[in-house]
C-alpha cells in the first residue's frame, strides 16, 4: 500500500478499518459494510495488529481522516486490547469497536477504560447491531 492511494480523498472522508486474524471473517465485514454504506466510508483490513498500526499511521500521515476501528480481541502477537490501546494513545479521536468471541470481561473493560473502547459486540455479530453501532458512533465521534 502507498500513500498515493490517500492523495486524491476527500479530507472529510471517513476509514473503516477492520482487523482479524481470519481472512474470512475481513472479508464477511467488509462485504456487509460495503452493502450497506456503499461509497459512504473507505474499507481497509488488516490480519494482525500490527499490519494495521502500519496502515493506520499510513492514512493519518497527510490526512485529517475519521477512522473507525473494528478489532477482533484474540489474535497472534498484539491481542484487540493491546491494540487498541496503542491506537488510543496515538490516534485518540478513533472510534474503536472490539468484535470478538473470546474476550473476557476484565480486558474489555480495560479496553473500555484505557482505549475509550465505544461498543463490544460479540461474534457471531448481528448486522444490524454492528451498522446501529457504526451510525450512532459516527455521529458522536
Amino acid at each position: 500500500m502507498t500513500q498515493q492511494k490517500y492523495k486524491n480523498i476527500a479530507m472529510e472522508k471517513t476509514v473503516i478499518l477492520c482487523v482479524d486474524d481470519e481472512k474470512i471473517i475481513l472479508n464477511s465485514i467488509k462485504a456487509q459494510l460495503k452493502a450497506n454504506y456503499g461509497n459512504s466510508f473507505l474499507y481497509e483490513t488488516a490480519e494482525s495488529a500490527n499490519e494495521a498500526l502500519e496502515i493506520i499511521d499510513e492514512i493519518m500521515m497527510d490526512l485529517t481522516v475519521r477512522l473507525i476501528i473494528i478489532s477482533d480481541w484474540l489474535m497472534p502477537g498484539i491481542k484487540g486490547d493491546e491494540f487498541l490501546i496503542k491506537v488510543h494513545n496515538k490516534y485518540p479521536n478513533s472510534l474503536k469497536i472490539m468484535l470478538t468471541g473470546q474476550a473476557d470481561t476484565k480486558s474489555i473493560e480495560k479496553t473500555r477504560k484505557e482505549a475509550s473502547l465505544y461498543k463490544c459486540i460479540r461474534k457471531p455479530w448481528v448486522q444490524s447491531e454492528l451498522f446501529s453501532c457504526i451510525d450512532s458512533g459516527s455521529a458522536t465521534n
